[in-house]
């Protein structure tokens, strides 16, 4: 009688049918490796700078409503591309936003605050 013998090649044991695959065995490091996503980069190696939060300035008026008319307190929430600033950057709380966002849309509905970048409008009685 003759005895059949199959050879195991090393490839074929725990690669799970093809090769390619992670084996934790082999010292290659063709494995997952974890990173290190806070080691420098654009935030630092020190993490992440979290600012001071800032007291919303129509909370300590005890503000009611926020005026569509007073231009001038408007244009400081308003940024140089003429869009309405985030609250992360005024500090101004949630409700004051609301209220903030919808005045300086009516504004701009009555052209008293321009829609676009780089118009300023001045109007001058002609009586």
């Amino acid at each position: 009688m003759t005895t059949q013998t199959t050879s195991t090649s090393p490839q074929s044991e725990n690669t799970g049918g093809g090769g390619g695959g992670y084996r934790p065995s082999e010292g290659g490091g063709g494995g997952y490796r974890p990173q290190n996503r806070n080691a420098g980069g654009a935030r630092g190696p020190r993490g992440r700078f979290f600012p001071r939060r800032r007291v919303c300035s129509f909370c300590v008026e005890h503000a009611k409503i926020i005026d569509y008319k007073e231009v001038d307190k408007l244009r400081r929430f308003i940024s140089d591309r003429a869009k309405i600033e985030p609250p992360r950057k005024t500090g101004v709380c949630a409700k004051h936003q609301r209220m903030l966002a919808s005045a300086i849309k009516k504004a701009r509905h009555l052209a008293l605050i321009p829609f676009i970048p780089g118009q300023s409008f001045r109007f001058t009685s002609r009586r």
